[in-house]
């Protein structure tokens, strides 16, 4: 494409990226224009369904949603390509490392068959006085390269030692920040996924594992009226009460969608579970939320969470499926509750 071309396309996709921030946001930042550009541009196809998704539900793409989005497709793929650089570093770095051994071992065998010559010519009775000279001086000029050699290959083992130490910490933290959600410090859908895949695989034929998933009552009311900075406050306070009373070993917190979070529990059963579930919930509704700028009380934040346990045939779909069903009743039946299946089921079937 040639540059006037591209220019165009790109102040068409600028232009059109502006039209829908207005018409479906409600906020207007760098964050916002980069998630809408990257809709039009069409980059993303599955932010893109997400978007679709949540217009169609909500009208507007509030700034919650927002952050969402940037965070999970477009600073994900920012952490993708900043392992990939770094995985880059480390294969060059060990590439370094294995041609100055191919050159130590090369200068060695070198130095054996130097050896082999010195010693036909010292055993030789012909040999004369001058000659041994010769052959000794060259013995010593030889250790001395080989010698060199090998201190400037320890040398540089230490210094790669020491960078691919450093490279694989990054690598550590990269990967862990991919992980991360980065309002709430839980982990973000992706860790939710690979907790949830985990749980399963330890619970098939042995001890089953469980599920909470957990959403905050009229969150979207709450955010309207507070405002979204008194809303990430919320979204804080959830999980730090997770975080107190869910001990478990190997358990996977998460927040995975705007307002929604996850606790995975793996080899735990449904009444175990059913009591962490009841913790966290009495926990965040006996929290009293002050606003941070004035002071002022906005009363109580409730919970409806739902409970499932890993059933022989289950995958993680199916698993988060009854769970969602456990949540879903336990929103039709009045909110701040805590239902299993079993509860569930006994509930009349109202819309």
């Amino acid at each position: 494409m040639s540059p006037d071309l591209d220019r165009e396309r790109s102040l068409a996709l600028a232009q059109r990226s502006f039209e829908l921030m207005r018409d479906y946001c409600s906020t207007a930042t760098p964050r916002a224009y980069a998630v809408w550009y990257t809709y039009v541009a069409g980059s993303q196809p599955l932010m893109n369904d997400a978007i679709k998704r949540l217009t169609t539900q909500n009208g507007t793409l509030t700034s919650a949603d927002i952050d969402q989005l940037h965070d999970t497709y477009i600073d994900g793929r920012r952490l993708a390509m900043e392992v990939d650089r770094m995985n880059s570093s480390l294969i060059a770095e060990v590439e370094g490392i294995m041609d100055m051994i191919d050159v130590s071992i090369h200068s060695t065998a070198q130095y054996g068959e130097s050896l082999q010559a010195f010693t036909h010519d010292i055993t030789n009775a012909a040999t004369s006085r001058a000659r041994l000279k010769e052959v000794v001086t060259a013995i010593i000029a030889n250790t001395r390269d080989v010698t060199a050699n090998n201190r400037t290959l320890e040398a540089r083992m230490r210094e790669s030692r020491n960078e691919i130490e450093t490279l694989r910490e990054t690598l550590e933290a990269t990967r862990l920040e991919s992980l991360t959600d980065p309002l709430t410090g839980l982990g973000n859908r992706k860790s939710f996924e690979e907790g949830l895949r985990r749980a399963i695989e330890a619970g098939a034929g042995h001890r089953p594992s469980s599920l909470i998933v957990l959403d905050i009552d009229y969150f979207k009311r709450f955010n309207d009226l507070y405002g979204h900075l008194t809303g990430d406050q919320v979204l804080r306070l959830v999980a730090i009460v997770m975080r107190e009373h869910v001990g478990q070993k190997g358990a996977t917190l998460a927040r995975f969608g705007g307002e929604e979070f996850g606790i995975v529990l793996p080899e735990t059963d449904r009444a175990a579970a059913l009591e962490i579930a009841e913790r966290v919930r009495t926990s965040v509704t006996g929290r009293e939320l002050v606003k941070r700028s004035t002071g002022e009380s906005l009363g109580k934040v409730t919970v409806s969470l739902g409970v499932a346990m890993q059933r022989p045939d289950d995958n993680a779909v199916s698993l988060l499926e009854r769970a969602d069903s456990c949540l879903f009743a336990a929103k039709r039946a009045g909110r701040n509750r805590t239902l299993d299946e079993n509860q569930a089921a006994a509930l009349p079937n109202v819309a």
